[in-house]
């Protein structure tokens, strides 16, 4: 592995851990009921940060506490595009009891952070911060304009944090045409001479949803054949336990014939079984991107042990692939059956763009130049970012938050689970790479 470039780089690898173990301190537990503590003070301490190195960071508060930062970094050419770099600072709770460490604790142990956030997504918080910093005590600009948004409530949607800022502040994104954030660039080991990449290029689009279903209502003790629990009952199970269709997108295709050159093989998307077995932990990320997904996540009904209810509810959250959205919704509907009521709780689209460009060169380079090899390759993201809500600015949306990963660190299983941490050796691998990626690009 490569040493920085500079004297000064190494100030910015040392910094990572202390802004990582800082910002998980700061409890910003996101319940989706404006509940949440710590927004407002994530966003204070983000912006004292990059007020310290000089820039002149912008609170903007949607509402009481859900509080965003963005700054602007000047480039040495202000008339190419400027390059968006954003994260979120909220997380989901997470219950003490269930941990090894303190959630909020932000305790390094056995070579990790550890605590709620730490890979979802403060590590990438704080690898920003930590090369900005450095950079600008060093006096060295970026080649062009940087964005720095610092975001609330991405964890339930972004309509207070990015989705804010796109409907109502979208002047502060002027010129800028491509971004990076989450969930991308973490490494999957092959072998002893190949180490992959994942940059995300796709993500799949949402529909959470309510269903309902009306009844009668009645006396327990009676013979009820219109009994509302009973019919929503069969049809969650119905899709619960649904097999949706393999669909070939073009970010999968691409996936697949880089893994099968990795692996020496061609990989057949209708017959994943075998090849899902060799990603270890990384298989629930690419099993969840060859097709739609439908997935019962509550039930709720009745109020009385004797009482028969007139209405049953249910809520799933539902995933489509870029380009089948319209398939998505034909398939519940026909699923569901006619006496179940579909409505959207939030919804959002799907995004999906191209493996190519300047931008996809400077992150192989960056990725090389400290993990001899190192290869980048694409694939789709089961879930949604902010990066939805950029992407309606026009501008090209990709997850690369880098991390150079432990081979037998189930890195997607800490997504929202217990015992959540981040290798404090894949936190300064991820400064150093930033840094070079900012100069490539």
């Amino acid at each position: 592995m490569s040493e920085p470039s500079t004297g000064r780089a190494a100030s910015g690898q040392d910094e990572v851990v202390d802004l990582t173990r800082d910002l998980i301190r700061i409890d910003t537990s996101n319940y989706g009921d404006h509940s949440g503590p710590g927004e407002r003070a994530a966003a204070e301490y983000v912006a004292e940060k990059l007020a310290e190195v000089g820039l002149e960071p912008r609170i903007f508060e949607s509402r009481p506490g859900r509080a965003s930062v963005v700054a602007r970094v000047e480039g040495e050419d202000r008339s190419r595009p400027g390059l968006l770099i954003h994260g979120h600072t909220d997380v989901v709770p997470a219950n003490a009891a269930d941990w090894t460490h303190d959630p909020f604790s932000g305790e390094v142990a056995d070579g990790c952070v550890w605590g709620r956030g730490a890979v979802d997504m403060k590590d990438m918080d704080a690898m920003t911060l930590a090369v900005v910093r450095d950079r600008l005590r060093d006096g060295r600009k970026p080649p062009r304009d940087l964005v720095l948004a610092f975001l609330a409530d991405e964890e339930a949607g972004g309509t207070w944090g990015a989705r804010h800022l796109v409907d109502n502040h979208a002047d502060l994104f002027e010129g800028v045409t491509e971004a990076i954030g989450e969930v991308g660039g973490f490494s999957f080991t092959v072998n002893e001479k190949l180490r992959l990449y994942l940059v995300e290029t796709a993500q799949k689009g949402m529909h959470w949803m309510k269903l309902t279903v009306a009844g009668t209502a009645g006396h327990g003790s009676m013979i009820h054949r219109d009994n509302a629990i009973t019919e929503l009952s069969e049809a969650v199970g119905r899709l619960g336990r649904y097999e949706f269709p393999i669909r070939v997108t073009k970010t999968l295709r691409h996936f697949l014939d880089e893994l099968g050159d990795a692996l020496g093989t061609e990989l057949d998307p209708e017959n994943m079984d075998e090849t899902l077995a060799k990603l270890g932990g990384m298989a629930k990320l690419i099993g969840a991107s060859l097709k739609n997904t439908a997935n019962p996540t509550q039930l709720g009904a009745g109020y009385k042990v004797n009482v028969i209810p007139g209405e049953a509810t249910a809520h799933v959250d539902g995933r489509f692939l870029p380009g089948y959205e319209e398939e998505f919704l034909a398939d519940l509907d026909r699923i569901l059956g006619p006496r179940v009521r579909r409505e959207d709780v939030h919804a959002d689209k799907a995004l999906e763009t191209g493996f190519d460009g300047a931008l996809v060169d400077a992150m192989q380079t960056a990725l090389g130049a400290e993990d001899p090899i190192a290869k980048a390759v694409p694939y789709m993201l089961s879930a949604g970012t902010d990066a939805k809500s950029f992407d309606d600015l026009g501008i090209r949306c990709f997850g690369f938050a880098p991390l150079r990963l432990p081979a037998d660190l189930d890195f997607a299983g800490m997504f929202h689970g217990v015992d959540e941490r981040v290798p404090v050796d894949a936190l300064r691998f991820g400064v150093r790479v930033l840094d070079r990626f900012i100069d490539a690009s």
